[in-house]
């Protein structure tokens, strides 16, 4: 197979209507005003404004669309249809204008009509269509293979209403709904002639066809439509445009007027009521989603409507169905589409007709299967009497698919029906579950982890079985982000600077970025460097105090922690930090010690009480805090609400100190702890994730280790691990335990924290006890080389220059070449 390699540059593609020139753009930009928007210029206001240049780029996106499916259809590729439940893409112009090469004539034009395009980039609602990592982490692979010319759609669900808003009131999180869609959403094209229909619940019937074959018929109770919305998705200066096409649930028939003159009004438009629910809202990650029939409705909605819809291309390119798999590379981000591997098979077998053994030939060369998790209760599973009810067919097909590979298990462990027990899709212990992982494992020929240890845990612990049958089927690509949005442009100050010296080949080879090692060295770089930093952390610093009312000294140590809450990241581990610094100045006023602004943001499912309590310690800490005038100048404690991309645009480039504290072995890779190191932070970690692959990359001594390895968790925890004993021996911990219990931050009620301190004091799940002092004392060393400003430039420079491995261009690569089968392509 062909090398992947970048397309060659393309003359740029644009007629009359689609010129790139300052009138052209500044015309095109009125007209959408008045024919599309339906307002003038003089009264638009700064989201109408928005909406006319928004449509006046995608205009131009559309010329190398078109381009881009041509050029498909021309050269019969194989095309990669990455499933994923969650897309979080982020604002959409201002990467759009960077991959476009339009930023600075439109900023030019909207200026000459009078507005200022980063105030119109602000009012771009941001599609909160994902709960985190696994939905940014697709984000940003559709960038890459736009970039690099993998032919590749992207396929989820349109949910109307995203991860919820987060407020803070009182210390809490509270959650708001998010209606992305409340201005419309300019950059899709709704195709409902291209909509298809999904089956849920009923019967199924036996039946011998006219060649004597005993088939099956699906005869669903509910029928639901799927109608595709296409979002293009544009490379980097590629002039490829791939397509990101997300479903949304419709009802087959939205009123039934024979019900409503009966009488019976909810009955008259119940269907419709179903069928808009499956795509009505995203659940947050971390709920218990065991016995949510929403959840498997929604999973089972998106993969059908996309298999369907490549069935649908295939045939239409005038192939034969059993050469599906040479043309198709589906890729099942997590399990949520694993799904897939019964449905793909149900099409194959009941609509088109084709016997067991060859759909099953077709099926298992089509699909590949990343695992994102090490939480054995993250590997989703569902009631077999639920999943009976909502896909009988389905589940008759997962019977047989269970029974031929028992059978091939078997023949391989001879005797060893424990191991059979477990590999088995159906946990036939108690209630009885279908293992969507294991489902995932048996139908696809490769299975990833995310990062290299992870990777060798699955094959270790969480996937063992599956590994010792098929090793073959096992290999390791870490994640990886897109250089263009979280370095160009949320971090615009710093990539001009690296591009004065090095040039911009590192928006498509973030390789070269190691010419800036060189520049480490030279003391007047650094001193460039440091008042670039600055800049960025006055302008985080001026939101800070905008959204929050909290000033902060942008001079101070930006120490970060944001992502998802949840307990195995440990941001409870922080705040001890923090309460030990405290106390120590309260001991101490004196004490020389670097100022330090702590930063947290992330949300909590609703329903996880125990992280919701965290955010709420972290907001009662800060009350104290930031009022006590003992240390208000040297500690501030800042919890920045509703966490997104576009928050994370602002966040990033300003930290100093990245925090990826999680207990080691947990974490599956993280990208945060990347785009943090790539904007210049340095790293205080666990050996976790891809925080290993990082430490490697830049090296040992400019990143900061602490805590125990994976291997010594598990042993700690084997030998019975003591919390409580580790709190009576250090006097430090005690002191900052002791204080939360006593209600010093939380008016004096003992009782508030008293679930989380309860947890920390008799199991200790995550080990933070554990860890405690190893991770106070890399802080120590942390202060220590911050206060030493040319040592801590040199390193946060080689940590930017060494990030190269980190691009998410490196990642579909690997991909491409190792999983898919794909080759890059140049336009026709």
């Amino acid at each position: 197979m062909e090398k992947l390699a970048f397309p060659a540059p393309i003359v740029q593609i644009e007629d009359d209507r689609t010129a790139t020139s300052v009138e052209a753009l500044k015309r095109a930009i009125l007209d959408n005003l008045y024919y599309i928007v339906g307002t003038t210029q003089a009264n638009a206001s700064n989201q109408e404004f928005f909406a006319a240049v928004a449509y006046t780029v995608r205009d131009r996106i559309l010329a190398r669309w078109f381009a881009t499916l041509a050029c498909y259809k021309q050269q019969d590729v194989r095309v990669v249809c990455y499933l994923s439940a969650e897309f979080l893409m982020g604002p959409h112009l201002a990467n759009n204008l960077l991959n476009l090469d339009l930023e600075e004539p439109i900023r030019q034009a909207v200026a000459e009509l009078g507005r200022d395009l980063g105030v119109i980039e602000e009012q771009e609602s941001e599609p909160g269509l994902g709960n985190g990592g696994l939905g940014r982490l697709a984000a940003c692979y559709l960038d890459s293979m736009a970039t690099l010319g993998v032919p590749a759609i992207g396929y989820g669900i349109r949910y109307e209403f995203g991860i919820f808003s987060q407020q803070i009131r009182d210390g809490w999180q509270v959650e708001l709904t998010d209606y992305w869609l409340r201005y419309g959403n300019p950059w899709e094209i709704r195709h409902p002639h291209e909509a298809v229909e999904v089956g849920y619940g009923g019967r199924t019937e036996g039946w011998t066809d006219s060649t004597g074959r005993y088939r099956v018929r699906w005869v669903p109770a509910s029928v639901v439509r799927g109608v595709p919305y296409n979002t293009p998705i544009v490379g980097y200066r590629s002039g490829i445009a791939n397509d990101l096409r997300l479903w949304r649930s419709e009802s087959t028939e939205s009123f039934y007027f024979d019900r409503f003159n009966s009488g019976d009004y909810q009955g008259a438009v119940a269907g419709k009521t179903f069928a808009e629910n499956i795509s009505k809202v995203l659940y947050p990650n971390d709920e218990e989603i065991q016995g949510k029939e929403l959840r498997l409705q929604q999973q089972y909605f998106f993969t059908s409507c996309a298999l369907q819809d490549m069935i649908r291309l295939h045939l239409r390119a005038g192939r034969q169905i059993d050469t599906f798999h040479e043309k198709w590379a589906i890729q099942l981000n997590d399990t949520h589409p694993s799904i897939g591997v019964a449905e793909l098979m149900r099409l194959l077998v009941d609509e088109h007709g084709l016997d067991w053994e060859k759909a099953w030939e077709i099926t298992s060369n089509t699909f590949s299967y990343t695992n994102h998790t090490l939480l054995p209760e993250a590997l989703e599973r569902w009631p077999r009497p639920m999943f009976a009810s909502i896909l009988p067919r389905h589940l008759e097909i997962i019977n047989e698919i269970n029974a031929r590979f028992l059978s091939e298990v078997r023949k391989h462990f001879d005797g060893d029906e424990a191991r059979v027990s477990r590999m088995s899709i159906i946990d036939e212990h108690g209630e009885k579950f279908v293992r969507m992982a294991n489902l995932a494992c048996v139908g696809s020929y490769r299975v990833n982890g995310v990062a290299a240890l992870h990777t060798e845990l699955l094959k270790k612990e969480v996937l063992r079985d599956f590994y010792e049958l098929w090793p073959e089927k096992f290999i390791n690509v870490t994640n990886g982000v897109t250089p263009r949005r979280w370095l160009a442009v949320s971090n615009p100050e710093q990539s001009a600077l690296m591009t004065r010296r090095v040039g911009n080949g590192w928006l498509n080879n973030l390789d070269e970025l190691k010419q800036l090692e060189g520049l480490a060295e030279d003391a007047a770089f650094r001193a460039e460097w440091r008042r670039v930093q600055h800049d960025v952390k006055v302008r985080l610093t001026n939101y800070i105090l905008e959204a929050t009312g909290i000033s902060v000294d942008p001079s101070s140590m930006f120490d970060v922690l944001v992502k998802r809450i949840h307990e195995y990241k440990r941001q409870h581990l922080k705040v001890l930090h923090i309460l030990t610094l405290y106390f120590r100045l309260k001991r101490k006023p004196n004490l020389e010690m670097a100022p330090r602004t702590f930063l947290f943001g992330g949300k909590a499912a609703p329903g996880y009480a125990m992280a919701k309590l965290i955010i709420k310690l972290i907001n009662s800490v800060a009350e104290v805090v930031n009022t006590d005038p003992d240390v208000k100048h040297r500690l501030k404690v800042v919890f920045l609400p509703d966490y997104d991309v576009s928050l994370g645009q602002k966040v990033y480039p300003a930290a100093d100190l990245s925090e990826q504290i999680s207990t080691a072995g947990k974490e599956a890779s993280g990208t945060g702890n990347m785009k943090f190191a790539m904007n210049g932070a340095l790293t205080i970690g666990t050996l976790d994730g891809a925080n290993i692959e990082i430490r490697d990359a830049v090296g040992h001594e400019n990143f900061f280790l602490f805590g125990l390895t994976a291997d010594q968790v598990q042993s700690t925890l084997a030998q019975g691990y003591r919390p409580r004993a580790i709190y009576e021996s250090n006097p430090f911990l005690r002191e900052v335990i002791d204080s939360i219990s006593s209600g010093q931050f939380s008016h004096r009620d003992q009782n508030l924290f008293r679930p989380l301190l309860d947890q920390l004091l008799n199991s200790d799940p995550y080990l933070l006890f554990a860890d405690y002092q190893s991770y106070i004392d890399c802080q120590d060393r942390v202060t220590e080389i911050y206060r030493d400003q040319e040592q801590w430039s040199r390193m946060a420079i080689l940590n930017a220059a060494r990030m190269g491995k980190f691009s998410s261009d490196r990642s579909i690569r690997e991909y491409s070449e190792n999983i898919w089968r794909v080759a890059a392509i140049t336009l026709c």
